[in-house]
């Protein structure tokens, strides 16, 4: 941890760092999604239920949307080249926008289904799945809620939009076994199409978080800039030096997971070309100091009339 001047506590994170916890939370959870896909395939198939079937398929999903994720990470955090003297941050957010279309694409299939049994009206054709089905369930439910804290914690630590995405598909696949076990129990007691409805309810919850990713990941694309709160230190932090008599433009943009800041202060106009340019510069190490995640900084001084 370390503490700036206005008093933000910040952790400092290398692309190294980046990069090598994204890697790690990755391939646990291709891992853990490999074996339980494997297991509620089992488990829906010796239980007879499509529920359980339907949620194994929804976890193999999440074993190709982590692979993205690596790729994605990876991409972002290449060096800046000729053709890409910014870097390559935005492939993160890329990265989080292809996630956030599958996840809602599987949402949508289960919808669809969960659909398509409330018309069919014959309620009584549908298969009462074993206990088995009922207990993975449980299980599924208990390890993806673990993995998405998981992935969630490591994703704020870094902050990595496309790990958050990750992690939110996680929850969404604990949502999917929560209508499974609904559905299950239900078609147990006597209740066939509490499967459909809780499915129903479901795809609503997965939607939303779809959107919410979605959006996040196209601020960041369309260069958004930083909260209010972050103006605000910044400017206090840049203000905080004596040669600086005010500020006549703070604007901010978030590339990827960075920011960079474009700054027009103003110093004594009878200071030298060299003084004014020091003062500028120890600005400049100031921000960057303060705000690990702002990337660059370009100032411009201007002479206090």
């Amino acid at each position: 941890m370390k503490k700036n001047k206005i008093g933000e506590s910040q952790n400092i994170v290398t692309e190294q760092d980046f990069q090598e916890t994204a890697n790690r939370v990755s391939l646990v959870t291709i891992l853990l999604n490999a074996l339980l896909s494997i297991f509620k395939l089992v488990a829906g198939l010796l239980g007879h239920s499509n529920a359980m079937i339907s949620d194994a398929i929804h976890s193999a999903s999440d074993v190709f949307s982590t692979i993205i994720v690596i790729i994605g990470v990876r991409l972002s955090s290449k060096d800046s080249d000729r053709e890409h003297p910014y870097g390559h941050e935005r492939l993160e957010c890329v990265a989080a926008i292809i996630l956030s279309i599958i996840l809602f694409m599987t949402g949508l299939g289960i919808g669809i289904q969960a659909l398509s049994d409330i018309l069919q009206g014959n309620y009584s054709a549908l298969t009462t799945p074993g206990m088995l089905a009922l207990v993975a369930a449980i299980i599924s439910i208990l390890t993806k809620e673990a993995m998405y804290w998981y992935t969630r914690h490591y994703a704020q630590k870094i902050d990595s939009s496309a790990l958050m995405a990750d992690a939110w598909h996680h929850r969404s696949d604990a949502f999917s076994s929560v209508g499974a076990l609904i559905g299950i129990a239900g078609a147990r007691m006597g209740y066939p199409i509490m499967d459909a409805i809780a499915s129903l309810v479901i795809f609503v919850f997965i939607a939303k978080a779809a959107l919410d990713i979605f959006k996040d990941a196209m601020d960041k694309m369309v260069d958004h800039s930083c909260d209010e709160l972050t103006e605000q230190d910044i400017y206090q932090c840049v203000m905080q030096h004596d040669e600086v008599l005010g500020i006549d433009l703070l604007q901010s943009r978030i590339f990827g997971n960075k920011i960079y800041i474009d700054l027009e202060i103003r110093v004594n106009a009878s200071y030298t070309l060299e003084k004014a340019h020091d003062i500028a510069e120890d600005v400049h190490e100031d921000i960057e100091k303060n705000f690990p995640k702002v990337k660059h900084v370009m100032i411009h001084v201007n002479p206090e009339k």
